[in-house]
C-alpha cells in the first residue's frame, strides 16, 4: 500500500470506528449500512461528487455546504450527516471512499457476513445468485453477500474472490492456461 493510501485508510478508520460505535450504541446500524451503501453508489456514479470531496481548491465552507445538501437530498441519518459535516470542517472528505468501505466491512463483520466479489460473463439470474451464495455459505460457514459484476471478456464461467481466495472458472483463464501449455511444448 502506498503511503498516501495508508494515511487515507488510517484517517478513514478513525472516523469509521467512531461512526460505527455511535451507530451501534444508538441501535442504528441498519440506517448506517443504508447510508454507507447510498454514499458508495453516489461516489461511483458521480465524478462531480468525487471532485468536490477531493479538490483542494474548494473551500471548507463550500465543501460543507455541498455535503450538507447532498446528505439532505439523500435523506441520510443525522449521525451520518453530522459525521460528513465534521469531515468537511476538518478537510477530511477526501477519505470518504475509504470510510464507506471500512464502515461496510465493520457492519458485515458485526452481522457475521463476508462479501464475495463475483465477476461473470453474463448477468446472474436471481436463482443462480441464490445458489452461489448458498454454496459459498456452506464453504465458509458465514452468510455471504454477493457483489456482482459482469465482464463479457470472460467468455463464460465465473471469477469469485472471497477474502484471500480466488476461484477462477472462466473460459478466458482456461484458454490462457491452454495457450501457456502449448507454448511450453512448442
Amino acid at each position: 500500500m502506498s503511503e498516501p493510501a495508508s494515511i487515507s485508510s488510517g484517517i478513514a478508520a478513525r472516523y469509521a470506528t467512531a461512526l460505527f460505535e455511535l451507530a451501534k450504541e444508538e441501535k442504528g446500524l441498519k440506517a448506517l449500512e443504508a447510508d454507507a451503501e447510498a454514499l458508495g453508489a453516489a461516489l461511483a456514479a458521480s465524478p462531480d461528487l468525487a471532485d468536490i470531496i477531493s479538490s483542494p481548491v474548494i473551500s471548507r465552507d463550500e465543501q460543507g455546504a455541498a455535503i450538507a445538501a447532498i446528505a439532505k437530498k439523500m435523506k441520510l441519518s443525522a449521525l451520518t450527516a453530522n459525521t460528513l459535516a465534521l469531515m468537511a470542517q476538518n478537510r477530511r472528505l477526501f477519505v470518504l471512499p475509504h470510510l464507506v468501505t471500512d464502515v461496510l466491512a465493520r457492519i458485515a463483520a458485526e452481522k457475521g457476513e463476508v462479501t464475495a466479489e463475483v465477476t461473470s460473463a453474463a448477468a446472474l439470474s436471481a436463482d443462480q445468485a441464490k445458489k452461489l451464495a448458498a454454496t459459498l455459505k456452506a464453504r465458509v460457514g458465514k452468510d455471504v453477500k454477493l457483489k456482482v459484476a459482469v465482464d463479457e471478456s470472460l467468455i463464460g464461467g465465473l471469477v469469485v474472490k472471497l477474502g484471500s481466495t480466488m476461484i477462477d472458472t472462466s473460459v478466458k483463464s482456461k484458454l490462457a492456461a491452454l495457450q501457456n501449455a502449448m507454448k511450453e511444448v512448442g
